[in-house]
């Protein structure tokens, strides 16, 4: 069997991912222990984070013609990708935060969304809460305005009992 033959089963599978996915990051792995690796891809895996180490040709090859393409500079030595499938910026957020106890793993960059980010990017975008935080605060502050309003309303209501009496 050819060397092509065997490498597309790969290149399919790192397209699929590709495109199923709403962020892509790249990180240098150098250091981690296997221990490590294996705590950071439970908590990937938790999150709905498909983590992956693929050869950099292969990664080359299935994102051609995709905005993934914009990390091939970044497509030297050890890489591992992580792609964000549920929540754009999970996997940032979840390697920069492992990140503080295994310092060895290095942001290299990343594509959220369609937009490329060198590894300062990734790490404010790390900073991004998540979809689910983002909207209960929004529902949040959406909901004080009334409670607030229902809580004067209520307390004018008793000022006129008392009054009445």
């Amino acid at each position: 069997m050819a060397k092509i033959e065997l490498k597309k089963p790969v290149v399919d599978e790192i397209k699929k991912y590709a495109e199923e996915a709403s962020s892509a990051v790249l990180v240098d792995y150098r250091g981690l222990t296997v221990e490590q690796d294996t705590v950071l891809r439970k908590k990937l895996r938790e999150a709905g984070v498909v983590y992956k180490v693929y050869k950099n040709t292969m990664l080359h090859i299935a994102f051609e013609g995709t905005d993934y393409a914009q990390l091939d500079s970044h497509l030297e030595g050890p890489t591992a990708i992580a792609f964000g499938m549920e929540d754009a910026t999970a996997p940032a957020r979840i390697i920069k935060e492992f990140a503080k106890t295994a310092p060895a793993i290095e942001f290299k960059a990343g594509v959220v969304e369609g937009t490329y980010y060198d590894a300062e990017g990734i790490t404010a975008i790390a900073d991004i809460p998540s979809r689910d935080v983002l909207i209960s605060k929004l529902l949040g502050s959406l909901q004080s305005p009334i409670s607030n309003l229902a809580r004067v309303i209520k307390q004018i209501a008793e000022k006129g009992d008392v009054a009445a009496e």
